[in-house]
C-alpha cells in the first residue's frame, strides 16, 4: 500500500459537484492499493498513520498526533500511486489492485483507521471522478509505502 498523508487545516471532496466529505483539521489521505497487499499492510499502515507525530506542539515542534489534536481523517482511494512511469509518456498502473481485491482491502483500511481513531473516517467513493480540495497546513506531506522495508 502507498499513501501520500497531507496534513490539512481543511480538506473535501465532491463528485459530480456535490460534496461527498469535509473535514477540518486532520489528514487528508490518498491510498493506493497495489495487487500485492493483503491485511498486514493494512494494519502496519493504520498503526503508523495514526500515530505520526507531524503536529505541532506549544513549542512549534511536530511532536502531537492526531488523537492529541482530535483530528479528522478523509480518505480517498488513489491507483495512480503505482503508476509506472519508466518506459514511454503514458504511466502504466499493472501494479495497482484490480477493483475485486482493492475495495475490500480499502474497505478495511477505512474500518481500522476508525477503529483506531475512535471516530468516523470521512471517504470518497472508490472508483470515481472525484474533485479533492485541501488546504495543506505547513505543508506537509508524508508518503509511505509499505513494500519499503528500509
Amino acid at each position: 500500500m502507498k499513501a501520500v498523508i497531507q496534513r490539512v487545516s481543511a480538506a473535501s471532496v465532491s463528485i459530480e459537484g456535490k460534496e461527498k466529505a469535509a473535514i477540518n483539521k486532520g489528514y487528508l489521505i490518498l491510498l493506493g492499493i497495489g495487487h500485492e497487499d493483503d491485511e498486514t499492510d493494512i494494519e502496519r499502515l493504520a498503526n503508523k498513520i495514526i500515530n505520526l507525530r507531524i503536529f505541532s506542539d506549544d513549542q512549534g515542534l511536530m511532536n502531537l498526533n492526531l488523537a492529541d489534536v482530535q483530528g479528522n481523517i478523509l480518505l480517498i482511494s488513489q491507483f495512480t500511486l503505482h503508476a509506472k512511469t519508466k518506459k514511454g509518456n503514458r504511466p502504466s498502473y499493472i501494479h495497482a489492485a484490480k477493483p475485486e481485491v482493492a475495495i475490500p482491502l480499502y474497505e478495511k483500511f477505512e474500518q481500522q483507521l476508525t477503529f483506531l481513531l475512535g471516530k468516523k473516517v470521512e471517504t470518497g467513493e472508490f472508483g470515481a471522478n472525484m474533485q479533492v480540495s485541501l488546504v495543506n497546513d505547513g505543508p506537509v506531506t508524508i508518503i509511505i509505502d509499505t513494500k519499503d522495508k528500509k
